[in-house]
């Protein structure tokens, strides 16, 4: 790799925005309040076997590369081995330019391995796998290492309501493990009436995980209540929803008994009724945050699994998904309206997947401020397809026209992997540099305090006093 590309000023155009990453974003810990990663894998420590396990296992990013670049499903999803897996990632890297995973795959090796000089390409991929799993096999290289590695404060998973969080109630009471571990509450499957067969399975799986005989509507809610009860008990202070969009249609309760009445009877519902059933439970969540003051998601917008020969071969979340296109600004404003005439409006994020919608969206959230909380309501960082520097560019410049930015509770890595965390890093050089322009060209105050304090805010303080994670909530510091 050639020094000048990947370097300690990588994405630092200015002497201000040097000034600003170094000595105010860089050194804070980082506070990761939704990803992917797998409890099970933290709380056991998993050692990882070799590079493959831990960069290419569930990265649907690389694989949609991959495929692009005409490599054969079978070293993607398929039996190929973990050698031959790797060899052709690193077939695929070179073509990457001026794709996100071009920085992301190098800034990894540099920031996790310290592989400097090199870029990955199938001449380098024989010594960076060996270098790589060397390190893989110590200690440093473990799951909770690798996390200690990246200076990670607070990593918050996601969860379903059956999860019996018992790797989160591990890790609460384990002594040394350096980082707090919490659910996060995702109720989606109890909202998807489409399929009454596999509706009626998780009820049976929640009923199960409540120990409630659910017979009716109301035996529904209050088994989510205690679920929603014992995911607080845990640590649990947000929750999140991955919707098309937001369901707002006009239900009665008997409306929403009869519907739940006929999906435990295996009959389909009417595409309406559907609709109006979604709309009663995202309600019925909205409030349960609320009434325990927990921060509420919602990401807006993707279109999931649409290659249905690929759904069948290898399943969901493998990189067959889109941007979609659907209306989002009528029925959310509808529904947050709701929620704040009745006094019921939780924190709230809202991440939107397509960026027209990006000023939209980062408008909305001003509508719905009340003063209960600074920056209660949160335009979220850019995410997945929006992930990169255009989208994040974007957001930041959206969320400072629209609102403020200085309110803003930061990045996320919205991974699965362990080696994701430089994204933060990606992030907070990103926000520096945009900052530092600014006050090269005269646009923001030519004074590193103010504006070094707005970006320790925004890398580390805000979500710090915004989320009220346990072992933080009584912590003021700033």
């Amino acid at each position: 790799m050639n020094k000048s590309f990947i370097h300690s000023d990588f994405l630092l155009e200015t002497p201000q925005a040097g000034d600003l990453y170094h000595s105010f974003a860089e050194p804070l810990p980082i506070i990761d309040y939704h990803c992917h990663l797998s409890p099970a894998d933290i709380a056991g420590d998993r050692r990882f076997e070799n590079l493959t396990r831990i960069w290419l296992e569930g990265d649907h990013y690389k694989w949609r590369a991959m495929r692009a670049c005409g490599v054969d499903e079978r070293f993607i999803t398929g039996g190929a081995s973990d050698w031959e897996k790797f060899k052709k990632w690193a077939e695929t890297v070179p073509r990457t330019l001026r794709n996100p995973l071009y920085h992301w795959t190098h800034l990894e090796l540099k920031r996790l391995f310290g592989i400097e000089g090199r870029l990955l390409d199938p001449e380098t991929a024989g010594g960076i796998w060996e270098e790589c799993n060397a390190k893989l096999a110590t200690p440093e290289f473990t799951a909770r290492g690798l996390l200690r590695r990246m200076n990670v404060e607070v990593v918050c998973t996601t969860d379903d309501p059956v999860d019996d969080l018992k790797h989160h109630q591990k890790l609460s009471v384990e002594a040394g493990v350096g980082f707090g571990v919490y659910p996060a509450f995702r109720p989606d499957k109890a909202l998807a009436a489409e399929r009454p067969d596999l509706y009626r399975a998780y009820v049976a799986r929640l009923s199960e995980a409540s120990d409630t005989d659910i017979t009716s509507f109301p035996n529904l809610l209050t088994a989510l209540r205690k679920r929603h009860d014992f995911f607080h008990s845990t640590g649990c202070r947000l929750s999140d929803h991955g919707l098309e969009t937001v369901f707002v249609e006009d239900y009665s309760e008997a409306e929403i008994r009869r519907a739940f009445n006929n999906l435990m009877a295996g009959k389909s519902l009417a595409p309406h009724v559907i609709f109006q059933f979604k709309s009663a439970m995202l309600y019925e969540f909205a409030v349960m945050d609320w009434e325990k003051g927990w921060v509420q998601q919602f990401h807006l917008g993707a279109l999931r699994n649409t290659n249905s020969r690929m759904m069948k071969a290898v399943g969901p979340d493998a990189g067959f998904d889109s941007i979609g296109d659907l209306e989002i600004g009528r029925p959310l404003a509808r529904f947050l309206d709701r929620l704040d005439a009745e006094s019921h409006l939780a924190k709230t994020i809202l991440y939107n997947l397509n960026p027209r919608d990006s000023d939209m969206v980062a408008a909305m959230t001003g509508n719905f401020q009340d003063g209960s909380a600074s920056g209660k309501m949160q335009y979220g960082p850019a995410w997945w397809f929006l992930d990169q520097l255009d989208g994040m560019t974007r957001q930041i410049e959206a969320l400072s026209n629209m609102g403020l930015l200085s309110r803003f509770v930061g990045m996320t890595t919205d991974s699965r992997s362990f080696l994701s965390y430089p994204r933060h890093d990606y992030f907070r050089r990103l926000l520096c540099d945009i900052l530092g322009r600014d006050m090269e060209r005269g646009r923001l105050p030519e004074d590193l305090d103010p504006v070094g304090g707005m970006v320790k805010d925004i890398c580390y303080f805000n979500a710090k006093r915004y989320f009220r994670f346990p072992e933080t909530k009584n912590d003021d510091a700033a």
